[in-house]
């Protein structure tokens, strides 16, 4: 079953953040913990990790794109 996954708000001040990296790619499993992508805020540079098991089926965003909290960035399954 197809979930898309959102730019979470890392602190209370975070609107948005640049996606830096793509850390899978699409077609790629990952496992819950590993980190899926990198984003930068005005403070820091993150990995976000996922939450659950899957494989990226489609990225919605590309690197060096500017998303606010809660925008989709990919399909996964």
């Amino acid at each position: 079953m197809k979930k898309k996954i959102a730019l979470p708000k890392l602190s209370d001040e975070m609107k948005s953040a640049v996606l830096c990296a793509w850390l899978k790619q699409e077609g790629e499993e990952y496992k819950k913990g590993e980190p899926i992508y990198e984003i930068e805020t005005e403070k820091v540079i993150s990995q976000v990790e996922a939450e659950e098991d899957g494989i990226m089926v489609h990225q919605l965003v590309e690197e060096g794109d500017e998303v606010s909290v809660g925008a989709e960035l990919a399909e996964v399954e």
